[in-house]
């Protein structure tokens, strides 16, 4: 190989030590302590360009996101309420509030919709995992920009009418709707499993 095509290629790089530190931090907020400023619409673009960019076999696109800025949501979050209460008859007014609030106060809410689909080539579970690690790179990416990111499903992602008030076809499923905001007190981490525990070598 030539040294001018050797030069071109990526070295390994003196900032890798500082991504590695920046994955072992991140950390789940509780969705009610994710509060304003939010990402704007450049870090928007930024989050969903590094969320686009995970393994996809065959080159599917079997996903797509849906953005709720916190500006005019509010109506829709009265809607999902409604569908809350038509679900959870016994829901108090606590549960029903706080269920209301959950998509009316984050800051962002980037839901990741999968769109897998039987394949000649490619596994329909391929596909769905390629939902999920674009979640996790919407998490990621929302850490590395300063935010804190709560990926969760919840009640909504699986209700008939709450899917229909988002625009999620029967053929979509929610990967997940992922929460972002600033964190409003430093968090603490929790327990992680050993790695004694979890990995086998053979």
């Amino acid at each position: 190989m030539s040294r001018a095509r050797r030069d071109r290629l990526p070295q390994p790089c003196a900032a890798m030590p500082d991504a590695i530190e920046l994955l072992k931090t991140r950390r789940s907020p509780r969705i009610p302590d994710l509060i304003e400023p939010g990402p704007g619409e450049e870090e928007i673009a930024t989050l969903l360009t590094v969320a686009a960019r995970v393994p996809d076999h065959g080159k599917l696109t079997p996903w797509r996101f849906l953005v709720l800025k916190r500006e005019g949501r509010k109506p829709l979050a009265e809607k999902l309420s409604r569908c809350f209460r038509a679900d959870h008859p016994e829901a108090t007014a606590d549960q029903i509030d706080k269920e209301q609030s959950r998509f009316a106060d984050t800051p962002l809410i980037i839901g990741v919709i999968s769109r897998a689909a039987p394949h000649p080539k490619i596994p329909e579970w391929e596909q769905v995992l390629s939902a999920g690690a674009a979640c996790m790179n919407l998490v990621n990416a929302a850490h590395a920009l300063g935010y804190g990111a709560n990926w969760v499903t919840g009640w909504a992602a699986y209700d008939k009418s709450c899917r229909e008030l988002l625009g999620i076809v029967a053929s979509e499923r929610v990967a997940g709707f992922v929460h972002i905001g600033t964190p409003k007190a430093a968090l603490e981490d929790r327990p992680r499993p050993k790695l004694s525990d979890i990995v086998t070598r053979l």
